[in-house]
């Protein structure tokens, strides 16, 4: 990801909903090093948030409702969250929650694409994300896995305004030139009961070392290590409650 810091219209933070909090805190500290800090408000329903040194990075959460499922999630940086929510029902979206204000630190809508993948957008107030991204253990690149591509980028770019850089095996999100993502088509070999999603890659030293601490803390490799040409090695991971998310490297 070209993208050093939030931008708006670019991934700005990413947070995993979980089934098991505690398990969850120990899995990525053993994986990334991360430190969880649980917000002590009742009213912020055990939100946790992930820091690298004294770098927030990332959040843990539980599951607010029984219909959420366990997964992470990729907010995306809007001035307007409000604007923005027309936005996404006027290109074909659905809002599902929000647009409601997190304490003083932002505006926070949850949305679903006309293809079927859930995101979220950020309106900065006193907290505008990550504040680190691609070193390891930090936001690396966000990916959409989706049936309908074409459909999909119509909406993107209509909402966010986001570039594309297509090429025959692979289309690249862009802001301002500096691309942070990616989408590939669902194809038959992806399970039918898997639906549309945004898969956050996280940065890492070592792709086959992460694969292996990740194996040995309870997780399970999805797609081994691999490389990518001659710039950077991919996998896709699970951790033990089931959330999936990628690990890469550059070369």
């Amino acid at each position: 990801m070209k993208l050093d810091e939030p931008v708006t219209g670019g991934p700005c933070w990413t947070e995993l909903g979980t089934s098991d909090l505690e398990g969850a805190k120990r899995f990525y500290a053993e994986l990334f090093g991360w430190r969880a800090e649980t917000d002590p408000r009742q009213e912020a329903g055990g939100y946790s948030v992930a820091h690298l040194g004294e770098v927030a990075v990332a959040a843990l959460s539980p599951l607010y409702q029984e219909s959420q499922p366990v997964a992470w999630n990729v907010s995306f940086a809007v001035r307007d969250a409000d604007e923005s929510a027309g936005k996404v029902t006027a290109a074909g979206g659905t809002v599902l929650l929000g647009p409601m204000d997190v304490f003083d630190v932002g505006r926070f809508t949850v949305a679903i694409d006309p293809t079927g993948a859930v995101f979220q957008m950020w309106q900065a107030r006193s907290f505008p994300g990550a504040g680190l991204f691609n070193a390891p253990g930090s936001l690396g690149w966000v990916e959409l896995l989706t049936r309908a591509p074409e459909r999909a980028v119509d909406f993107y770019t209509t909402v966010f305004g986001w570039s594309v850089n297509a090429s025959e095996h692979y289309t690249q999100w862009g802001v301002d030139g500096a691309d942070f993502g990616g989408m590939t088509a669902m194809d038959d070999t992806f399970p039918h009961e898997v639906p549309p999603h945004w898969l956050p890659y996280f940065a890492v030293a070592d792709v086959d070392g992460a694969a292996a601490t990740a194996t040995a803390a309870g997780g399970t490799v999805l797609m081994e290590p691999r490389s990518v040409g001659d710039v950077r090695r991919i996998g896709v991971l699970r951790d033990p409650q089931g959330a999936m998310f990628g690990v890469y490297a550059e070369a």
